[in-house]
């Protein structure tokens, strides 16, 4: 037999192995920090979304009654789907304060 067919024949090499590894190593640590980052903004957009959804009920139960609620209960099932009172936290003032408890701090 001809000594370059079985040159060929050979497969890879060990080094060659291991710095594909390496490479293989180096994608997945940076795909796993861009994800990461992707879904602490789109928890940070989330509570700004809910708690805009939340100013909006205090402001349509004020439209409807002509008084502020007195807590976050009051706008359930009427002005808000769920009680979002484990996530955030209502104090009644002048004006209102509304702030995130838990994710949404």
């Amino acid at each position: 037999m001809d000594t370059n067919t079985q040159k060929k024949d050979r497969g890879f090499t060990l080094v060659e192995l291991l710095i594909v590894i390496v490479i293989l190593g180096i994608l997945a640590t940076v795909t796993v920090f861009a994800v990461r980052g992707i879904t602490d903004k789109g928890q940070e957009n989330s509570c700004a979304v809910e708690k805009r959804a939340i100013e909006t009920a205090f402001e349509a139960y004020f439209a409807d009654t002509g008084a502020d609620a007195a807590s976050l209960a009051d706008l359930t099932p009427g002005y808000l789907k769920d009680n979002p009172s484990a996530r955030w936290t209502f104090t009644a003032g002048s004006p209102p304060s509304i702030v995130g408890a838990g994710d949404c701090v």
